[in-house]
């Protein structure tokens, strides 16, 4: 012990002293419960108190040691709860292990669906990305190679020959295929801004197809490679299918038509034991959502009305994603999960 902490020793003794009364009366009418054994009675402290021969060492010395006991005790208990929740963090590595998936919609870092893909590669599932058009290519191919095993195909869902060829070309790279995770919407800037009456034909019918019927042409394609795999479909929804967010307009509809279309899948592919969910994102700064006018001032606004008061982040998303393609969901199907900071509860 340095100088510095002996000559404290004397003050806090007399600290120490001055508080043993109360101490000896509360200890002389309660017993004794100590860090792991039955309660056992207590002798009063009133000798020690009058003892003046007492040093003020021997105080310290003893508050010292019933501090190590305590501090004790509490290490010991962290330790049994660091053994008792240890098998089941080790559980959840390698979760999804020799399982295999795609992954469509991943545009760069941001993306909510690069979020889920690396959410299932951390449990060990072995992924192949889609890109639509020779632009979307060299960032996906760049993501990719971060995730070892990785499978890179062009797959433009407005071309039927496209989906084809990438499904094809994973079921010959994988043999079999558990997951899919759709994360592709679009709508015409335009569409995004004004007024939803004056949403043009050709609009409302290249969001839809891309954003709704794309789910089904998708399923289609992955329903042979899943057959006796455990399968499990998980797209990507917002609460504008429900309720009227500013300038969302026709991709609103385009989004209500794909949770119709996750109950209807579900209820077609149960049989064959796959599984199809959507999760509802809340608001987040991606490339996609870029598009909708008056995006900023709505992520605010939500973020001060939401219950945890925040917004959420993609890699919350991207986790739920997760869950939803492994074992712990396995008796989920056609439904929507809200990850939007609880947003969805509220009234006003």
């Amino acid at each position: 012990m340095n100088n510095s902490s002996q000559s404290q020793r004397p003050l806090l003794a007399l600290k120490f002293r001055s508080l043993l009364p109360k101490w000896a009366d509360l200890a002389s009418q309660a017993p004794f419960r100590g860090p792991s054994g039955p309660a056992t009675a207590r002798t009063s402290h009133n000798s020690q108190v009058q003892d003046t021969d007492m040093s003020a060492a021997d105080v310290w010395d003893g508050a010292a040691q019933g501090l190590r006991s305590r501090l004790a005790h509490r290490e010991q208990l962290l330790l049994d709860e660091e053994n008792r929740t240890k098998p089941w963090r080790n559980a959840l590595t390698g979760l999804l292990a020799d399982k295999t998936g795609v992954v469509l919609g991943v545009a760069n870092k941001r993306s909510i669906a690069w979020a889920a893909a690396r959410a299932l590669a951390d449990q060990g599932m072995r992924l192949a990305f889609t890109y639509a058009g020779e632009r979307m290519e060299g960032p996906v191919r760049k993501l990719a190679e971060e995730l070892e095993g990785s499978l890179v195909l062009p797959c433009d869902v407005t071309r039927p020959d496209e989906i084809d060829s990438a499904f094809e070309s994973i079921g010959k790279e994988f043999g079999t295929l558990d997951s899919v995770v759709h994360a592709v919407a679009f709508a015409p800037r335009d569409e995004l801004a004004g007024d939803f009456f004056n949403t043009t034909k050709e609009g409302y019918m290249i969001s839809h197809e891309v954003s709704a019927y794309s789910l089904t042409a998708v399923a289609r394609r992955a329903m042979p490679l899943m057959e006796g795999r455990d399968g499990t479909i998980v797209t990507l929804t917002y609460i504008g299918s429900e309720r009227v967010i500013p300038n969302y307009n026709v991709m609103g509809i385009a989004k209500a038509a794909l949770e119709s279309s996750v109950r209807y899948l579900a209820a077609d592919l149960g049989p064959r034991n796959i599984r199809v969910n959507a999760v509802s994102a809340g608001p987040i700064r991606t490339l996609s959502a870029s598009g909708v006018a008056g995006f900023s001032s709505i992520l605010d606004k939500i973020a001060e009305r939401t219950p945890l008061r925040r917004n959420i982040t993609a890699d919350e998303v991207g986790t739920v994603c997760a869950f939803l393609s492994g074992p712990h969901s396995s008796g989920m199907t056609g439904t929507t999960i809200f990850v939007d900071a609880g947003y969805h509860i509220m009234g006003v």
